[in-house]
């Protein structure tokens, strides 16, 4: 059985969203997967972001002999165990969790001071 490290596309049309994933190379892209080894959100705003990837399993993977494919290959040199992008992805992380965090709203009784003082 040769295993081959790809991606495995959800989602819906125009908004896709992909599994990184170990599977024998003789199933079908969405079929039945041997371990489930990332993520990748195209549509995420920040670029290094996009990939989140467990660098421990795929280089277990990698290890006793699986092939992964063009793309994949890609992400893992990037964001893998030992990537050449992982500052820039935690700092990419890093903005979108900021920006992702929102503001309480105030009542309309209390000053922006007193509501934060509150808090």
């Amino acid at each position: 059985m040769s295993v081959r490290i790809r991606m495995k596309k959800f989602g819906r049309k125009h908004r896709p969203f992909f599994r990184i994933v170990a599977v024998d190379g003789r199933c079908p892209r969405d079929g039945r997967v041997l371990e489930e080894l990332g993520v990748y959100d195209p549509l995420v705003p920040e670029t290094d972001a996009r990939a989140l990837l467990k660098g421990e399993r795929i280089a277990y993977w990698i290890g006793v002999g699986a092939q992964p494919s063009d793309k994949c290959a890609v992400l893992i040199k990037k964001y893998g165990a030992n990537g050449t992008c992982l500052e820039a992805q935690k700092a990419a992380l890093e903005r979108l969790a900021q920006s992702r965090r929102r503001v309480a709203p105030v009542s309309s009784g209390e000053t922006v001071e007193a509501a934060s003082a509150a808090e």
